[in-house]
């Protein structure tokens, strides 16, 4: 079965840095789109940032210039590096992937920006 483990979450200051990694198993075809959904308390899911096959990537405007996704050379791990973070990007993040054309996703993983 396919399975999305996500890790590098923590506890941070304001100004201080990330990077979160997601590594798929269990799937015997690459994954075409991976990528990064938040959820504050109170608010919706949201996309934070997504990486296609050939490497395209798009940002919330919120995290543009300050986060960076990519992925390995398998295509199989995904990262989110997250750079100069504020108290608004404290959520649980989910890393997500598509796979042919099923999604799925991780169980999520706390960050947390406070001074």
């Amino acid at each position: 079965q396919v399975q999305l483990v996500e890790s590098g979450g923590g506890l941070v200051q304001p100004g201080g840095s990330l990077r979160l990694s997601c590594a798929t198993s269990g799937n015997s075809f690459s994954s075409n789109a991976m990528g990064w959904y938040r959820q504050a308390p109170g608010k919706e899911r949201e996309l934070v940032a997504i990486i296609s096959r050939g490497r395209n990537t798009n940002y919330a405007d919120s995290v543009k210039g300050r986060f960076t996704i990519s992925r390995d050379n398998t295509g199989n791990t995904v990262y989110l590096q997250m750079n100069s973070l504020k108290p608004e990007d404290t959520a649980v993040y989910y890393c997500y992937a598509q796979i042919r054309s099923t999604a799925f996703w991780g169980l999520g993983t706390q960050v947390t920006v406070s001074s």
